[in-house]
């Protein structure tokens, strides 16, 4: 059957709005693990839809997870009790993780002497290609291997929407989600803020 050309134009501009708008928040569309999460709506101190932070009296459970760096090095959870830190999601072959690289790390390098601890959590890629990461684009903190079993991902989609790549995580001294960004950071200055407000609360 012969489409008319103003609905074939039709069908050609959805098609297209729908391919930039998934583009828009990151490298993947929503998984498994958090499309739970896809009908609820966000919690208060949105900003944009991306942004958000949660109160205190709102938070989930503490996460807690285990794993081993890109250099063979054990790490976990406990690691960072009664600190804040930073857990952001990414894969090398991610163009928003590359854009965003030295944006984390600047905001890690004006914190690291605040005991603010951060943590990647690779969920692609094996040892080798995330060191090769790390050293191409200037990354001094480590990052969690979680491509064979997903444990590390699946730990934190159990307490708060993981819907895109990258996404960026602050925990509180409890080591609860105190504040989401899900998709690229726009700017340092962003995760700044939301890293000093969850230092200046009341452990």
């Amino acid at each position: 059957m012969r489409t008319s050309k103003p609905t074939y134009l039709l069908m050609t501009a959805l098609v297209a709005t729908a391919t930039i708008s998934l583009g828009l928040i990151g490298c993947t569309a929503a998984d498994p693990l958090s499309e739970q999460y896809q009908q609820g709506s966000e919690r208060s101190g949105t900003s944009d839809g991306r942004i958000v932070e949660i109160p205190i009296d709102e938070r989930g459970a503490a996460v807690s997870f285990s794993g081993t760096t890109e250099y063979g090095d054990p790490v976990s959870s406990d690691d960072y009790a009664g600190e804040v830190y930073v857990v952001n999601f990414w894969y090398a072959a991610c163009g928003p993780c590359i854009i965003e690289a030295p944006m984390l790390e600047e905001v890690w390098l004006s914190y690291q002497d605040e005991g603010v601890g951060f943590l990647g959590v690779n969920i692609y890629d094996q040892p080798a290609t995330a060191v090769a990461f790390a050293e191409e684009n200037g990354i001094t903190y480590p990052s969690i291997i979680d491509v064979n079993d997903g444990r590390v991902k699946q730990a934190f989609a159990g307490v708060t929407p993981i819907q895109a790549t990258p996404t960026t995580l602050v925990l509180d001294r409890q080591g609860r989600v105190a504040a989401r960004i899900i998709g690229q950071l726009e700017s340092a200055s962003i995760l700044d803020t939301l890293v000093a407000d969850a230092l200046v609360e009341t452990p």
